[in-house]
Protein backbone atom coordinates (compact mmCIF):
# COMPACT_ATOMS: atom_id res chain seq x y z
CA UNK A 1 0.00 0.00 0.00
CA UNK A 2 1.45 3.21 -1.17
CA UNK A 3 0.33 6.03 0.90
CA UNK A 4 0.18 9.99 -0.05
CA UNK A 5 1.27 11.85 3.49
CA UNK A 6 0.19 15.29 3.28
CA UNK A 7 0.85 18.16 5.94
CA UNK A 8 0.41 22.07 6.29
CA UNK A 9 -1.70 22.72 3.35
CA UNK A 10 -2.84 26.31 4.59
CA UNK A 11 -5.58 26.86 2.16
CA UNK A 12 -3.31 26.60 -0.78
CA UNK A 13 -5.28 25.23 -3.46
CA UNK A 14 -2.13 25.71 -6.08
CA UNK A 15 0.35 23.95 -4.14
CA UNK A 16 -2.25 20.79 -3.38
CA UNK A 17 -3.01 20.88 -7.36
CA UNK A 18 0.41 20.58 -8.28
CA UNK A 19 1.61 17.90 -5.40
CA UNK A 20 -1.37 15.83 -6.51
CA UNK A 21 -0.36 16.34 -10.22
CA UNK A 22 3.07 15.39 -9.30
CA UNK A 23 1.99 12.30 -7.31
CA UNK A 24 -0.52 10.90 -9.87
CA UNK A 25 -0.73 7.17 -10.39
CA UNK A 26 1.82 6.98 -7.71
CA UNK A 27 -0.32 6.56 -4.38
CA UNK A 28 -3.03 4.33 -3.26
CA UNK A 29 -4.40 6.20 -0.21
CA UNK A 30 -3.67 9.53 1.17
CA UNK A 31 -3.49 10.97 4.59
CA UNK A 32 -3.28 14.13 6.15
CA UNK A 33 -1.21 15.58 9.31
CA UNK A 34 -3.49 18.64 9.58
CA UNK A 35 -3.59 22.51 9.56
CA UNK A 36 -5.69 21.96 5.91
CA UNK A 37 -6.77 26.02 6.36
CA UNK A 38 -4.74 29.37 7.54
CA UNK A 39 -2.98 31.81 6.33
CA UNK A 40 -3.42 30.87 2.43
CA UNK A 41 -6.93 32.27 -0.12
CA UNK A 42 -8.28 28.76 -0.65
CA UNK A 43 -9.99 27.54 2.36
CA UNK A 44 -13.50 25.93 1.06
CA UNK A 45 -11.45 24.48 -1.95
CA UNK A 46 -8.93 22.54 -0.19
CA UNK A 47 -10.79 21.41 2.80
CA UNK A 48 -13.55 19.57 0.34
CA UNK A 49 -10.36 18.14 -1.37
CA UNK A 50 -9.22 16.50 1.82
CA UNK A 51 -12.52 15.74 2.39
CA UNK A 52 -12.80 13.81 -0.61
CA UNK A 53 -9.36 11.78 -1.40
CA UNK A 54 -8.19 11.65 2.40
CA UNK A 55 -8.63 8.34 4.25
CA UNK A 56 -7.54 9.52 7.06
CA UNK A 57 -7.05 13.45 8.68
CA UNK A 58 -6.09 14.89 12.07
CA UNK A 59 -6.13 18.34 13.41
CA UNK A 60 -3.73 20.99 13.31
CA UNK A 61 -3.24 24.10 15.45
CA UNK A 62 -5.02 26.54 12.61
CA UNK A 63 -7.69 24.01 11.78
CA UNK A 64 -8.68 24.15 16.03
CA UNK A 65 -8.31 27.55 15.78
CA UNK A 66 -10.34 28.43 13.18
CA UNK A 67 -12.97 26.06 14.51
CA UNK A 68 -13.56 27.47 17.33
CA UNK A 69 -11.55 24.56 19.70
CA UNK A 70 -8.59 26.41 20.93
CA UNK A 71 -7.98 30.02 21.83
CA UNK A 72 -5.62 31.88 19.62
CA UNK A 73 -4.16 34.28 21.50
CA UNK A 74 -0.48 33.05 20.90
CA UNK A 75 -0.47 33.35 17.23
CA UNK A 76 0.70 36.37 16.00
CA UNK A 77 -1.29 39.20 15.04
CA UNK A 78 -0.91 38.54 10.88
CA UNK A 79 -1.97 34.67 11.73
CA UNK A 80 -4.67 35.92 14.33
CA UNK A 81 -6.26 37.89 11.16
CA UNK A 82 -5.81 34.91 8.49
CA UNK A 83 -7.81 32.60 11.29
CA UNK A 84 -10.54 35.38 11.57
CA UNK A 85 -11.04 35.56 7.63
CA UNK A 86 -11.02 32.30 7.09
CA UNK A 87 -13.37 31.63 9.82
CA UNK A 88 -15.72 34.60 7.75
CA UNK A 89 -15.18 32.30 4.21
CA UNK A 90 -15.88 28.75 5.34
CA UNK A 91 -18.86 27.28 4.49
CA UNK A 92 -20.52 25.57 7.38
CA UNK A 93 -19.96 21.98 6.31
CA UNK A 94 -16.65 22.74 5.75
CA UNK A 95 -16.57 24.38 9.69
CA UNK A 96 -18.36 21.43 11.23
CA UNK A 97 -15.69 19.01 8.82
CA UNK A 98 -12.88 21.20 11.01
CA UNK A 99 -14.43 20.94 13.90
CA UNK A 100 -14.74 16.83 13.85
CA UNK A 101 -11.07 16.03 12.66
CA UNK A 102 -9.41 13.68 15.30
CA UNK A 103 -6.54 14.77 17.30
CA UNK A 104 -3.60 12.60 16.81
CA UNK A 105 -1.70 10.55 17.28
CA UNK A 106 -3.73 8.06 15.35
CA UNK A 107 -2.70 4.98 13.73
CA UNK A 108 -3.32 3.77 10.29
CA UNK A 109 -1.85 0.74 8.07
CA UNK A 110 1.73 0.39 10.22
CA UNK A 111 2.38 4.43 10.69
CA UNK A 112 1.16 6.92 13.32
CA UNK A 113 -0.09 10.41 12.69
CA UNK A 114 0.27 13.58 14.68
CA UNK A 115 0.78 16.98 14.25
CA UNK A 116 2.97 18.45 16.36
CA UNK A 117 4.35 15.69 19.07
CA UNK A 118 3.97 12.21 20.24
CA UNK A 119 2.66 14.11 23.52
CA UNK A 120 1.59 17.55 22.66
CA UNK A 121 -0.14 17.89 19.24
CA UNK A 122 0.45 22.00 19.39
CA UNK A 123 4.50 21.28 20.41
CA UNK A 124 6.77 21.55 17.63
CA UNK A 125 9.72 19.52 17.03
CA UNK A 126 12.26 21.37 15.31
CA UNK A 127 15.36 20.33 17.31
CA UNK A 128 16.85 16.51 18.32
CA UNK A 129 15.83 17.45 22.19
CA UNK A 130 12.87 17.88 21.18
CA UNK A 131 12.16 14.21 19.57
CA UNK A 132 13.63 12.01 21.62
CA UNK A 133 10.74 12.08 24.16
CA UNK A 134 8.58 11.35 21.01
CA UNK A 135 10.60 9.08 19.52
CA UNK A 136 11.08 7.04 22.87
CA UNK A 137 7.69 6.82 23.22
CA UNK A 138 6.95 6.39 19.80
CA UNK A 139 3.03 3.95 19.44
CA UNK A 140 4.91 2.54 16.26
CA UNK A 141 7.90 2.05 14.15
CA UNK A 142 7.21 4.94 11.71
CA UNK A 143 5.62 8.18 12.62
CA UNK A 144 5.01 11.12 10.28
CA UNK A 145 4.48 14.38 11.75
CA UNK A 146 3.91 17.97 11.18
CA UNK A 147 3.47 21.54 12.17
CA UNK A 148 7.46 22.91 11.81
CA UNK A 149 7.08 23.13 7.93
CA UNK A 150 10.27 21.39 7.59
CA UNK A 151 10.91 18.79 5.41
CA UNK A 152 13.21 16.14 7.28
CA UNK A 153 13.23 13.97 10.70
CA UNK A 154 14.71 11.91 13.16
CA UNK A 155 15.12 8.55 13.75
CA UNK A 156 16.67 6.28 17.17
CA UNK A 157 18.75 3.53 16.86
CA UNK A 158 19.09 2.11 20.47
CA UNK A 159 20.88 5.36 21.85
CA UNK A 160 21.75 6.77 18.98
CA UNK A 161 19.91 9.52 17.16
CA UNK A 162 20.22 10.92 13.70
CA UNK A 163 18.88 14.15 11.66
CA UNK A 164 17.60 13.68 8.68
CA UNK A 165 17.63 16.69 5.96
CA UNK A 166 17.12 17.20 2.24
CA UNK A 167 19.18 19.56 0.60
CA UNK A 168 17.32 21.03 -2.96
CA UNK A 169 17.24 19.49 -6.08
CA UNK A 170 15.48 19.53 -9.09
CA UNK A 171 14.54 16.09 -9.41
CA UNK A 172 12.27 14.00 -7.52
CA UNK A 173 11.78 12.08 -5.70
CA UNK A 174 14.35 14.53 -3.38
CA UNK A 175 15.37 11.33 -1.44
CA UNK A 176 14.32 8.07 -0.81
CA UNK A 177 14.91 6.83 2.89
CA UNK A 178 14.65 2.88 3.73
CA UNK A 179 12.71 2.12 6.95
CA UNK A 180 15.64 -0.35 9.16
CA UNK A 181 14.83 -2.69 11.46
CA UNK A 182 15.51 -1.47 15.03
CA UNK A 183 15.35 2.38 13.92
CA UNK A 184 12.22 4.02 14.87
CA UNK A 185 11.56 7.05 12.93
CA UNK A 186 9.84 10.67 13.47
CA UNK A 187 9.35 12.16 10.05
CA UNK A 188 7.91 15.40 8.38
CA UNK A 189 6.76 15.69 5.18
CA UNK A 190 7.22 19.41 4.73
CA UNK A 191 4.38 21.52 4.21
CA UNK A 192 2.39 22.32 1.10
CA UNK A 193 0.70 25.55 1.48
CA UNK A 194 3.92 27.37 3.02
CA UNK A 195 7.50 25.60 2.98
CA UNK A 196 9.61 27.19 6.09
CA UNK A 197 12.98 25.69 5.15
CA UNK A 198 14.15 27.71 2.66
CA UNK A 199 12.71 25.68 -0.07
CA UNK A 200 9.28 27.49 -1.65
CA UNK A 201 8.38 24.20 -3.55
CA UNK A 202 5.44 21.97 -1.84
CA UNK A 203 6.77 19.34 0.22
CA UNK A 204 5.32 16.15 0.40
CA UNK A 205 5.66 12.19 0.78
CA UNK A 206 4.98 9.15 -0.59
CA UNK A 207 5.28 5.87 1.99
CA UNK A 208 5.52 2.28 1.36
CA UNK A 209 6.06 0.54 4.23
CA UNK A 210 5.55 -2.92 2.81
CA UNK A 211 8.34 -2.02 0.75
CA UNK A 212 9.90 -0.44 3.62
CA UNK A 213 10.61 3.13 2.00
CA UNK A 214 9.48 6.51 2.51
CA UNK A 215 10.12 9.13 -0.86
CA UNK A 216 10.57 12.48 -0.06
CA UNK A 217 9.50 15.15 -2.56
CA UNK A 218 9.35 18.72 -3.45
CA UNK A 219 7.23 20.42 -6.85
CA UNK A 220 7.19 23.90 -8.35
CA UNK A 221 3.89 25.52 -8.54
CA UNK A 222 2.59 29.01 -9.40
CA UNK A 223 3.31 30.91 -6.17
CA UNK A 224 2.22 34.35 -8.18
CA UNK A 225 -0.84 32.90 -8.71
CA UNK A 226 -1.66 32.41 -4.73
CA UNK A 227 -0.38 35.81 -4.06
CA UNK A 228 -2.53 37.43 -6.08
CA UNK A 229 -5.70 36.12 -4.68
CA UNK A 230 -4.16 36.31 -1.33
CA UNK A 231 -3.88 40.23 -2.11
CA UNK A 232 -7.27 40.15 -3.71
CA UNK A 233 -9.17 39.20 -0.90
CA UNK A 234 -7.17 41.32 1.87
CA UNK A 235 -5.37 38.66 3.76
CA UNK A 236 -2.06 40.19 5.28
CA UNK A 237 1.15 41.03 2.63
CA UNK A 238 3.27 39.35 5.36
CA UNK A 239 1.64 36.24 4.61
CA UNK A 240 2.05 36.41 0.81
CA UNK A 241 5.37 37.70 0.77
CA UNK A 242 6.72 34.63 2.35
CA UNK A 243 5.65 32.29 0.09
CA UNK A 244 8.57 33.45 -2.25
CA UNK A 245 11.32 32.67 -0.41
CA UNK A 246 9.82 29.30 2.08
CA UNK A 247 10.13 31.24 5.24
Amino acid sequence: MRHLILSDIHANETALDAVLEAAKGRWDEAVCLGDLVGYGPDPNEVTERIREISVATIRGNHDKAVAGLTDFEEFNPVARAAVLWTRQQLQPRNLEYLKELPKGPIQTDGFSMIHGSVHDEDEYVFAPELALPGLQDAPLQVVFFGHTHIQGGYTLRGKEMGVLQFKSASGNPLARLMIEEGTTYLLNPGSIGQPRDGDPRAAFAIANLQERVVEFWRVAYDIEAVQSRMTRVGLPEALALRLSFGR
